[in-house]
């Protein structure tokens, strides 16, 4: 790797063509041909591009959000990663700072890496903040091991909408307290390891029904509401000491006067809010500009990338129109400008960018994942003594469990008359319940029928139910008719090891919702 020179030399040594080319990030893909990684090598290579963040394939990105495209699975992944790094990072004339999505691990793009517990699970370790430090400092580790200085987390939008399409369990939970108090373990852990972080969807992600990965959001409260609930993580963050922002594509009326352009590209809410008002001086990047929300709107090429630097960002994020934003910039920008984005890009890769003498392993997450399982389990409904007094029943267990949405409507109709039948004649069932996806798209994945079989089984028996997924998905369960119903939050072999054990009476359940079901 090249080395890294000082801020100031880097201040006065560069071009301000090369400055400019710094301020983008464009995606690379992991499993990308040969062409594709050439054609990046160029890019990097000609415009100085300062960063990149790394996605598993172009049909798995925010591009192919709506899933047209099929993710093809390469169990290599991972040696891939590191093998492009050190390419690219051949390719740039200054280091470039390398960044990634692992929110809960590097799982989150890479498929056969370490994964750790979602937000909201870890939400529900209300007394155990220590085990979310663990978590952050683990991801970082993992980052470290593939040559990725960024990762960009944590999620500190409040959730306070249950039907939140695109934050939900990425969210510690709808406290804004809980969620500063768990947002900080995971920042510290993170930066325990020399890793940099990102908090984001500034100015809050958490109460909107629409996904910004296609259109535009709009949260309509008053400055003061916003001010008191959404914005209040981030302010306390930013006091703290964090190493960037990111901000959100959302329409946010009361900060501004022009409602239309989403808060990425808005000076108002980035130049005017975060850094005139909440005093943050550090980086900002943007979110993906590849993103539905304000992609669509800009078919001029390079007109987004100069919007989003000339509100505030100083990284542009899935940057796709290079080239012309450079021309842009330079058109439009001052060179006080530039050089302020500069400096703080730089003072970030100084801090992070590190020659690392020993060959770093992957984490295993397995104890980690056990002590959280065990402290997140949450009774939801009844008691420990119904479930006791259930256990000495002639329980029958019934296990729904299926992954993904690949089965046929008809398929699943001709099991659902299966279970009916297995279990027509007993009176007391030990239920386990896996949602088939963790987003709530259509129901979290479940077939109405399907909802209507649990719901009806709920109805006509003594039902003690486990459920092993997002928590959201019980909005559809009358679980208030369970004899009890406890949330295991993940389908991870030591999550199912502690409900067992916690049926069996071997374990208390400490866990609290970090949500609102209602």
């Amino acid at each position: 790797m090249n080395n890294m020179i000082p801020t100031k030399e880097a201040i006065e040594k560069l071009s301000l063509i090369e400055k400019v080319g710094q301020l983008f990030m464009p995606a690379a893909f992991i499993n990308d041909t040969e062409e594709e990684i050439q054609k990046l090598e160029k890019l990097i290579s000609e415009h100085h591009v300062g960063s990149l963040c790394f996605f598993h394939s172009r049909a798995s990105a925010a591009t192919n959000f709506e899933g047209k495209k099929k993710i093809v699975v390469n169990k290599n992944s991972f040696d891939t990663l590191r093998n492009l790094i050190k390419r690219y990072q051949k390719a740039a004339t200054y280091p470039l700072l390398i960044s990634i999505d692992a929110e809960w691990g590097l799982a989150m793009r890479i498929e056969n890496t370490p994964q750790y517990p979602y937000a909201i699970t870890l939400g529900a370790n209300t007394e155990n903040k220590d085990l979310v430090f663990e978590v952050g400092k683990q991801i970082a580790k993992d980052c470290k091991a593939a040559g990725i200085h960024w990762n960009l987390s944590p999620v500190v939008d409040v959730n306070v909408n249950p039907n939140n399409p695109v934050i939900g369990y990425r969210s510690f939970g709808d406290n804004k307290h809980n969620v500063v108090t768990m947002a900080t373990a995971y920042v510290k852990g993170t930066q325990s390891e020399n890793v940099l972080t990102s908090i984001k969807h500034f100015p809050g992600h958490g109460d909107t029904a629409t996904d910004s990965h296609l259109g535009l959001p709009v949260i309509d409260k008053s400055k003061k509401d916003l001010l008191e609930n959404e914005l209040y993580p981030f302010q306390i963050l930013i006091d703290k000491g964090v190493d960037s922002v990111m901000a959100g594509h959302l329409s946010v009326p009361a900060f501004t006067t022009s409602p239309e352009l989403p808060s990425s590209i808005n000076k108002d809410i980035i130049t005017g809010v975060l850094r005139n008002e909440m005093g943050f001086d550090g980086v900002v990047i943007s979110d993906a500009l590849n993103m539905h929300a304000v992609s669509k709107n800009y078919p001029t090429k390079g007109e987004l990338e100069w919007l989003s630097f000339n509100a505030g960002n100083d990284v542009l994020c899935f940057a796709e129109h290079i080239e012309e934003g450079i021309q842009f910039i330079l058109q439009n920008a001052s060179e006080k400008q530039i050089n302020k984005s500069i400096e703080r890009i730089w003072r970030l890769k100084e801090k992070a960018i590190i020659e690392e003498s020993l060959e770093i392993k992957l984490t295993d997450p397995s104890s980690l994942n056990r002590r959280i399982a065990e402290q997140s389990l949450t009774l939801h409904h009844g008691s420990s003594e119904d479930i006791a007094n259930f256990k000495e029943s002639n329980f029958c267990t019934l296990t729904i469990k299926r992954f993904g949405t690949d089965q046929s409507k008809q398929d699943i109709l001709e099991n659902i008359v299966e279970m009916k039948k297995e279990v027509k004649n007993e009176t007391e069932i030990l239920l386990l319940l896996t949602p088939p996806q963790i987003k709530p798209t259509n129901k979290f994945g479940f077939f109405d029928e399907e909802i209507y079989f649990i719901n009806e089984l709920i109805a006509s028996k003594n039902i003690v139910l486990y459920h092993f997924g997002n928590p959201y998905a019980l909005k559809f369960l009358k679980t208030e008719k369970t004899t009890a119903t406890v949330i295991a939050y993940q389908n991870f072999k030591e999550f199912q090891d502690a409900a067992t054990e916690h049926f069996l009476g071997k374990l208390e359940a400490k866990g609290k919702l970090p949500v609102s079901l209602s």
